[in-house]
C-alpha cells in the first residue's frame, strides 16, 4: 500500500497518461486508492483545458467527472469577473468554485455555498491553496441559505441543469432552484442577481418568466456558445440589451441589440450572392439577431430561414467568419458537376439545406479539409451550393 506522500507523487509523476491504461496498469499497485487517483488525474487533465493557470498550481485537489465538466471555464468566469463587481457576494450554487474564484477579484467579501459537502470540503482546501482569503465557504442547500441569510450587495446563481438521471434541462421550471418561484426572495436579499443558465434555453421564453431582466449576455468561447448570463434586477426592463460576446484567442469580439431593434428592423433579402458570404458567430445565432445585421453591417440576407447574408463590399469588422465567393450552383447536374470540377477535400456547411453534411459528403464523394468551404443553403427560394475562399 502506497503511502500518502507516494500517492501524491504517483499522482504528479503519471497525470499526463491515458487515464483507462493507467487503470489497467496500476490497479494491484494502488488498491483501494485506485478511484482516487484517476480522479485526481482525470480532474487535472480537464483543469488544464478548461481553467489552464490553476492547472499550473501544485496541491489542488479535484472531484468527480460531473463536478469538473459542469464547471464554467477561465475565459467565461474571467469575463463574469469584468461584468460584475460590488462589495458584498454571494454565490449559492458554488460548485467547484471557477466562478466564485474569480468573482472574488471584484468583490470585498464573497460567500461560497454549495449543499455537497464533499465538494465544499475540495474547494475550501483549493481556495486555501490559490490563497483566496476573501471567500467563506459554506456548506448549505441554496435555497435555505438565501431564506436565512442576510442581505448582500449581489447574489449570483447557476442553477442545476440536471436532474436525478442526468437528462439536460432547457426551460427554467425544471432548473433546480427554480427561479420563477424565488424572485420576490432573491430581491429581498440582493439588489442585483446574476443567474446562469445552459444556452440550450429558450432566451425569450426565459425572459418573459423570470421578469426582471435587465441584460443579458450570451457567451461563446471560440465560436462554441458555452452560455447565458441574465442581469436581473427587481424593476426589470421592458426591452433588455444583448450583448453577444465571442472570446478567441484571436481577440474577443461583442455585439450588441434589442429585441425591439430587431423586430423593427425590415428583413432585406438578396435576389443573388454578391463577392462576400458571411456567417454570423454563435452567440449572435443563439440571441436570434438576424435583422439587425442587415443594417448595421449594409449587409443582405439569403433568405428568410437561411441565416447566411453577402454583400458586394467587404464588411471586413463582421462578427463571424466571412468569405470570399467563387461560385454558385444551383442543384443542377450539369451546373454542379462544374462547380464541383476538382475539389475532392472541402469544408461543408448545411444551412436550410434538405440533406445532411455526411449525406451531402457521400453523395458528392467529397472529404473533410482542405481550404475549399462549400455551404449549402438556399437562396430566394432555390436550394444552392456556394464555394468559397475563408477571408477570415
Amino acid at each position: 500500500m502506497l503511502s500518502l506522500s507516494e500517492l501524491e507523487q504517483f499522482i504528479e509523476d503519471n497525470r499526463n497518461e491515458d487515464v483507462k491504461k493507467l487503470a489497467l496498469r496500476s490497479s494491484s499497485l494502488l488498491g483501494e486508492n485506485l478511484n482516487y487517483v484517476l480522479t485526481q488525474i482525470s480532474g487535472w487533465q480537464r483543469c488544464r483545458a478548461k481553467i489552464p493557470s490553476w492547472s499550473k498550481v501544485k496541491g489542488l485537489k479535484f472531484p468527480i467527472q460531473l463536478s469538473m465538466e459542469q464547471c464554467s471555464s477561465e475565459q467565461t468566469a474571467q469575463l463574469k469577473s469584468q461584468l460584475i463587481r460590488g462589495e458584498t457576494l454571494v454565490d449559492l450554487t458554488g460548485g467547484f468554485g471557477v466562478d466564485c474564484a474569480f468573482l472574488s477579484q471584484s468583490f470585498q467579501q464573497v460567500f461560497y455555498v454549495e449543499k455537497n459537502s464533499e465538494l465544499a470540503d475540495i474547494v475550501t482546501h483549493n481556495y486555501r491553496v490559490l490563497g483566496l482569503t476573501n471567500i467563506s465557504v459554506n456548506k448549505a442547500d441554496a435555497v435555505d441559505y438565501l431564506k436565512s441569510m442576510k442581505p448582500f450587495a449581489t447574489i449570483y446563481i447557476d442553477p442545476a441543469r440536471r436532474d436525478d438521471y442526468g437528462r439536460k434541462m432547457v426551460s427554467i421550471c425544471d432548473c433546480l432552484p427554480n427561479l420563477s418561484e424565488l424572485t420576490d426572495l432573491l430581491f429581498e436579499k440582493a439588489d442585483d442577481v446574476w443567474v446562469k443558465y445552459s444556452p440550450m434555453l429558450d432566451i425569450s421564453l426565459a425572459i418573459k418568466e423570470l421578469e426582471s431582466v435587465v441584460e443579458l449576455f450570451v457567451i461563446s468561447v471560440e465560436n462554441e456558445c458555452k452560455e447565458l448570463l441574465f442581469h436581473l434586477k427587481k424593476e426589470g426592463k421592458e426591452d433588455p440589451k444583448i450583448t453577444c460576446f465571442n472570446l478567441q484567442r484571436k481577440g474577443d469580439s461583442k455585439f450588441e441589440f434589442t429585441y425591439n431593434e430587431e423586430s423593427l428592423q425590415p428583413l432585406l433579402l438578396a435576389d443573388r450572392v454578391g463577392d462576400y458570404l458571411y456567417e454570423p458567430n454563435s452567440s449572435i445565432l443563439k440571441a436570434g439577431c438576424f435583422k439587425r445585421l442587415c443594417e448595421v453591417y449594409k449587409l443582405r440576407k439569403l433568405d428568410v430561414n437561411s441565416h447566411l447574408y453577402t454583400s458586394e463590399q467587404l464588411q471586413s469588422d463582421f462578427q463571424g467568419r466571412i468569405f470570399h465567393v467563387e461560385e454558385t450552383s444551383t442543384l443542377n447536374k450539369k451546373s454542379l458537376k462544374a462547380l464541383l470540377a476538382g475539389v475532392t477535400k472541402a469544408n461543408v456547411t448545411l444551412r436550410n439545406f434538405p440533406m445532411s453534411v455526411d449525406e451531402f459528403r457521400k453523395r458528392m464523394k467529397i472529404k473533410e479539409g482542405g481550404d475549399c468551404y462549400l455551404f449549402g443553403t438556399t437562396i430566394a427560394g432555390v436550394n444552392s451550393i456556394i464555394k468559397c475562399t475563408k477571408i477570415s
